[in-house]
């Protein structure tokens, strides 16, 4: 059903609730329809208004930071521990990997074996948590 059809039927609901007399069991099955029509139109037939595409993410990405991250789990022994780290280190490390990147864009972190770029990716999903976390511990109440 296309826009123009699904006016048309709202308008003949509308008119048909307005005109006729109708049965309480007609009258709920008309509005029922009439909201249906009505979420079609608006394009909003599940809410993901404002919600993030996940999908417009490049899946690579997501693969190279949960490498990195076995790799840090495996290093350190506890997948949460960067928690606990100083934003200030990660700075440092996305710019030293960054720089890395830079002078050898296929360049691979001498002690990982795993690609500067994906320390970076790493390095700054890191950075936006702490920063999102930051965020909210700064709002008022």
């Amino acid at each position: 059903m296309d826009r123009n059809e699904i006016e048309e039927k709202i308008q003949w609901i509308t008119n048909k609730q307005r005109y006729a007399k109708l049965s309480l069991e007609e009258t709920a099955y008309l509005e029922h329809e009439k909201t249906r029509l009505k979420t079609l139109l608006s394009g909003t037939v599940k809410a993901d208004a404002g919600k993030p595409q996940l999908t417009l993410v490049p899946r690579k990405i997501l693969f190279d930071i949960a490498r990195v991250r076995e790799y840090g789990t495996k290093k350190y022994g506890d997948p949460e521990n960067w928690r606990y780290v100083r934003p200030e280190r990660y700075r440092e490390a996305a710019f030293r990997h960054f720089m890395a990147y830079l002078d050898d864009p296929q360049g691979v972190d001498a002690e990982s074996g795993l690609p500067h770029l994906s320390h970076l990716a790493c390095n700054i999903a890191f950075l936006c948590e702490m920063e999102r976390k930051r965020g909210e511990q700064n709002e008022p109440d």
